[in-house]
């Protein structure tokens, strides 16, 4: 897939393309089924297939003073990527500005999609909305068809036991640690991306080393506090671990949470090397406890349930 950024590469135009123009924050199942029907299409029809996408996210350009900024399923390059997963041939990203988001909708598609990008069969999804006000939808995209010369394909909305799959709904599940409804939406388990860093040593005295993960992207959401089964792939080997979330209130005062994975089974240095955590399970709150033996005999317990957990999808998997 070709990657090209508007007002810094030079957009190659061609106007036999099947289009789609979003956000995508987490490229999730509704997202996907966009892309899959776009990809089809082309590929029966000769064309080439192009996602216009936008960084940064919109929201958070736009955020308005004192409101809490959202944070995002995807960052740029996992976006790309999970894109180039599709079968797509060209993503164009749209730096976006305050002064970008004044453009209006009609402009945005008879300037830059039909001029400089180039669209035969524009497919949009469910209730999407871009350009100014969220000017740009499927009735603006008729109404321009007959002009603009493109036809216009709307993909119906992919629904959870009759819920529509969306991101803020992904988001919302994950900041209630509900990480087996967000894989449902999502296609694929929750994951962050953070590098390795020294921590204060105090798992590894009690035989329960762990790895303190800061996140690489500060955009990326963080899930609700408390314990997890997670996994992630280190030299080419998927390891399991308990993560932690949190503040650590049975050892310390602090108030910003921290991730922290212990991998079962695994005693290699990893400081200073990336790991991208994958979260599978919700096992139970953050919580103080009385004394460090407490505490350890909640370990035990959580690595059990970590253990049996892991072991069943194993099984499902196979069989």
């Amino acid at each position: 897939m070709k990657v090209y950024y508007l007002g810094k590469d030079a957009i190659p135009f061609e106007v036999d393309s099947a289009l789609t123009v979003g956000t995508f924050d987490g490229v999730h199942l509704g997202h996907q089924q966009i892309l899959k029907e776009m990809v089809v299409n082309a590929k029966n029809r000769l064309q080439r297939s192009v996602v216009v996408t936008f960084h940064p996210h919109p929201q958070i350009v736009l955020a308005k003073v004192g409101r809490k900024q959202v944070k995002l399923l995807t960052s740029i390059d996992e976006r790309l990527q999970l894109i180039q997963k599709s079968g797509i041939d060209v993503a164009i990203v749209i730096p976006f500005t305050t002064e970008f988001s004044s453009t209006s909708a009609n402009d945005f598609v008879e300037h830059i999609i039909v001029e400089k990008i180039g669209v035969t069969d524009f497919f949009i999804g469910h209730d999407h909305g871009f350009g100014k006000d969220r000017g740009g939808n499927e009735e603006l995209l008729v109404q321009l068809a007959p002009k603009c010369k493109f036809n216009v394909i709307p993909v119906p909305p992919i629904a959870i036991d009759d819920v529509t799959i969306s991101s803020s709904k992904i988001r919302a599940a994950i900041k209630e640690g509900d990480m087996q409804g967000a894989m449902e939406m999502l296609g694929r388990p929750y994951s962050l991306a953070g590098t390795v860093i020294k921590g204060d040593g105090r798992g590894k005295e009690m035989g329960l080393p762990t790895a303190n993960i800061i996140q690489d992207i500060n955009d990326k959401l963080l899930p609700a506090s408390g314990v997890y089964v997670v996994s992630a792939t280190i030299d080419g080997v998927e390891q399991i671990g308990m993560a932690n979330i949190g503040t650590r209130p049975t050892f310390t005062d602090d108030t910003e949470p921290i991730l922290e994975v212990h991998f079962l089974d695994f005693d290699k240095d990893i400081y200073n090397t990336t790991v991208n955590v994958e979260f599978h399970r919700f096992l139970r709150s953050e919580q103080r406890f009385e004394s460090k033996e407490a505490f350890l005999a909640q370990l035990e317990r959580d690595k059990t349930e970590t253990i049996n957990f892991t072991s069943y999808n194993n099984n499902r998997s196979s069989s």
